[in-house]
């Protein structure tokens, strides 16, 4: 089976972002719809990614911290960081190649 997105909370958030690999995150909430629309997505390329970068997803209204410590106003948004640092944001839902492009920016 494929690779699935990470549960990313609060308790876990500054672990996973430091990763050595490119990190997505996917900040988004049930009642969301564009976010389901972007969820799929996610999952898929979690998978397609698996080894080369870590993708997660933050519900926002289960991990209030995290969300603030970003400033997430809109949902879906979703940052790329590296060496934990955020090194690009998308807001609102975007096709998976956007998504792409912006993970093989920052695979070395």
């Amino acid at each position: 089976m494929a690779n699935k997105a990470i549960e990313i909370t609060d308790a876990n958030f500054d672990e996973i972002i430091n990763s050595d690999k490119p990190v997505l995150v996917d900040f988004w909430a049930e009642w969301c719809g564009p976010c389901r629309m972007v969820g799929p997505i996610v999952e898929e390329l979690a998978g397609e990614y698996e080894g080369k970068a870590v993708i997660g997803k933050v519900d926002v209204d289960a991990n209030p911290q995290t969300s603030a410590k970003f400033g997430i106003r809109s949902i879906p948004t979703l940052l790329v960081f590296k060496g934990g640092q955020v090194v690009d944001k998308q807001v609102g839902a975007v096709p998976k190649n956007v998504l792409s492009q912006k993970l093989e920016a920052q695979i070395a």
